[in-house]
């Protein structure tokens, strides 16, 4: 964890109730954004002991799903417009994605329209494979986006 917070008090919502679906609501033909937002809901942020979505970072509306084009979108909120840790929750989503998706779905991970004040710079960086493989292969790196992904504390 960061010792200089960037966002000392964030607000922190409840979690939600995970939605049990019945064996008929399963889809044959693909993915849709529930499934995916289930996979990503639990993601611890960098920064803070919550998941991203009890920061409101992430919501069921933040994914969409063309399964015509095999493309997710997801679209995610920093806590605050400065947030330095973008490019790791972006990290993290995708690492996360990566590992229960299968390979022909092509991923957009994005920060929401007017929500971090380099938004430009950070899509650029989270949509880029040779930028994206470079971070995911230092060790620093790796290690904080496993501890995200795969925290106890949660």
């Amino acid at each position: 964890m960061t010792l200089g917070l960037i966002n000392a008090n964030p607000v922190v919502q409840a979690k939600k109730e995970r939605l049990v679906r019945r064996e008929d609501q399963y889809r044959d033909d693909g993915v849709d954004p529930l499934e995916i937002y289930e996979y990503v809901r639990d993601i611890r942020d960098p920064e803070h002991p919550y998941t991203l979505e009890q920061l409101s970072v992430l919501s069921e509306e933040s994914v969409t799903v063309d399964d015509k084009l095999d493309r997710i979108l997801i679209m995610f909120t920093p806590t605050i417009q400065h947030c330095s840790m973008a490019n790791i929750i972006g990290l993290c989503l995708r690492a996360k994605l990566k590992e229960c998706l299968p390979l022909h779905y092509k991923v957009d991970i994005r920060v929401s329209p007017g929500s971090h004040a380099d938004e430009v710079s950070v899509n650029k960086q989270l949509n880029d494979k040779e930028r994206v493989a470079a971070a995911l292969e230092n060790p620093n790196l790796r290690q904080l986006v496993d501890e995200c992904i795969y925290s106890d504390e949660i």
